[in-house]
C-alpha cells in the first residue's frame, strides 16, 4: 500500500486509518441511537455530507451504513498526490506527483499545496492546475538548466 500510493512511511496510513476509524466510530455510536433521534438525524446528515463532498459516497450510498463499508483504498484514492498522478499532470509516477506538490508547482482553485495528503473534494477536483509561477506552466528554463547553458552559444544562429 505504501509503495502503490507513494506513501512516505507507514505513518501515512496510520493517519488515514485513524481518520476512518473516527468516521466508523461517529457513525456506530449514531446507529445505536432511535431513528427519529435529533442527535443521529442532525450529526448524521452532517456526516454523511461530509462524505458525499469528498466523493467517498455516492448518492445511492447516503445511509449510515455505508460509512462502517469504507475502506482505506477509497481515502487513499482522493488524496491530491493519487489524483496528479491518475490525470495525467506530467506526472510519469506517483512519486514524482509527491515531488510536485512538495516543489510548489501544483494549485487547487486559488490556493497553492504543498501537502501531499490533502484531500480533495469531488467540487475541487476540475480545478487542480499547475501553479501559475511554475516552469511547466511559464516553459521557462529552470535554475539548473540555464547555469549548463550559461557559457555555450544560441543554438539558434
Amino acid at each position: 500500500m505504501v509503495g502503490k500510493y507513494g506513501l512516505k512511511n507507514k505513518r501515512e496510513v496510520w493517519r488515514v486509518h485513524l481518520l476512518l476509524s473516527r468516521f466508523r466510530k461517529a457513525a456506530r455510536e449514531l446507529l445505536t441511537l432511535e431513528e427519529k433521534d435529533s442527535r443521529r438525524l442532525f450529526e448524521g446528515a452532517a456526516l454523511l455530507n461530509r462524505m458525499h463532498r469528498y466523493g467517498l459516497l455516492t448518492n445511492e450510498e447516503l445511509k449510515l451504513d455505508y460509512v462502517l463499508g469504507l475502506t482505506l483504498n477509497k481515502f487513499l484514492d482522493k488524496r491530491l498526490q493519487t489524483r496528479i498522478y491518475q490525470e495525467g499532470f506530467q506526472a510519469k509516477s506517483i512519486h514524482q506527483a509527491r515531488v510536485f506538490i512538495h516543489q510548489r508547482h501544483i494549485k487547487v482553485g486559488k490556493n497553492l499545496v504543498n501537502a501531499n495528503q490533502f484531500l480533495v473534494r469531488t467540487s475541487s477536483e476540475k480545478k487542480i492546475n499547475l501553479a501559475p509561477l511554475s516552469p511547466f506552466e511559464t516553459k521557462k528554463a529552470s535554475r539548473t538548466s540555464r547555469k549548463k547553458n550559461k557559457g555555450k552559444k544560441p543554438a539558434d544562429e
